[in-house]
């Protein structure tokens, strides 16, 4: 095989064609790939008998490592977060399976307590999609249901309580004012769900939706559990603050994107796949694309608002005095801490300015 480099070429891109040489060569024709995450700082990621070849390194952290045994190589690439990637080819798939084996064994920290529940963060990079999966704290509905107002907290027991029968219309819709809690309702789903599904945020959505390749990859091409020993299960996309996704002029505003969107959810893009999408946006859902809010396309679809006077009341416990219009959670914290809010804090003074 020939490869030719110029000065856009790093080092780390040497190793990949080295890496990859006796596989397209033909010489070792198997191929697999694992990922990692809590990597522990002294783990080796080699296999027995395997000779270190090349090392690349930067200054984020970014490490590529070159190993070579008799009959297998492997690649190593390991993340300032701690993740990391390898990949090993050989002559036979019974070796490569015993090099990826041996590499990882013992290299991963033991996963947090009850309170954390695994999550995958996909993103697009130089070297096309990456999927990091990483334990999150989260806690139980019941633990945080107060948090939220009454008017929502019904309809929220029930997407808790969705198991896998239950599943009419695959995206679900959470929309409502900044600081009302949406985020930590996602953490709380993945764990809520835990058992049917695997929960992955994407946290690049502007580009999900315009890059056919990278939609592929994330909702089509990803089909393994993060253990070994899992069944397939149904996966949820989470896309945070997609407002430009799903506005009513979207359309004109993000080409393909929405078309993609809605293809997932409701299309051929969808069929056959077990995906469902959550999206948040603190748009009203008036200024939503009326394709978006249709009957039958949500399994969900969710205000998550501020507390009125008397329910923001009953949350402080009458510790502090409630704001005539209500709150939102972020302000409740606030409030019940002593931290100023905008609710509290004096106008500021404009000048000439307005």
């Amino acid at each position: 095989m020939r490869i030719w480099l110029d000065d856009a070429d790093t080092p780390a891109d040497v190793i990949d064609a080295l890496a990859l040489s006796p596989f397209a060569t033909g010489e070792q024709p198997w191929s697999r790939t694992t990922n990692l995450s809590r990597v522990r700082a002294d783990a080796p990621l080699t296999a027995e008998g395997g000779r270190l070849l090349r090392v690349a390194q930067h200054t984020d952290g970014y490490e590529t490592r070159l190993f070579a045994g008799e009959g297998w190589t492997l690649r190593v690439v390991r993340n300032l977060n701690r993740s990391a990637m390898l990949t090993a080819t050989a002559v036979s798939e019974e070796l490569a399976g015993t090099v990826l084996e041996q590499a990882t064994k013992g290299a991963e920290e033991e996963p947090p307590g009850g309170d954390h529940v695994r999550m995958g963060f996909w993103w697009s990079s130089g070297h096309g999609p990456r999927r990091s999966a990483k334990p999150i704290t989260t806690s139980s509905w019941q633990e945080i249901r107060r948090n939220y107002p009454a008017a929502a907290a019904g309809r929220l027991d029930a997407l808790m309580a969705v198991s896998p029968h239950d599943v009419a219309g695959r995206l679900i819709l959470l929309h409502g004012p900044p600081g009302t809690g949406k985020t930590t309702l996602l953490r709380t789903l993945a764990r809520e769900w835990a058992a049917w599904c695997q929960v992955d945020c994407v946290l690049d959505p502007e580009l999900l939706f315009n890059d056919p390749g990278y939609l592929m990859d994330v909702a089509v091409g990803w089909d393994g559990p993060d253990d070994d020993d899992e069944e397939p299960r149904w996966r949820l996309l989470v896309l945070e603050d997609c407002d430009e996704l799903i506005r009513a002029e979207a359309k004109q505003s993000t080409g393909q994107g929405l078309s993609r969107l809605l293809n997932l959810t409701d299309g051929l893009l969808g069929q056959g796949r077990d995906v469902l999408v959550a999206i948040t946006t603190n748009e009203d859902l008036s200024r939503l694309h009326p394709a978006v809010v249709r009957p039958g396309r949500c399994l969900a679809q969710i205000e998550v608002g501020r507390f009125d006077r008397p329910q923001a009341a009953e949350w402080l416990g009458g510790t502090t005095a409630t704001p005539p219009d209500g709150a939102t959670l972020a302000e409740l914290f606030a409030l019940r801490d002593g931290r100023p809010t905008p609710l509290s804090e004096p106008p500021a003074t404009t000048g000439q300015y307005l």
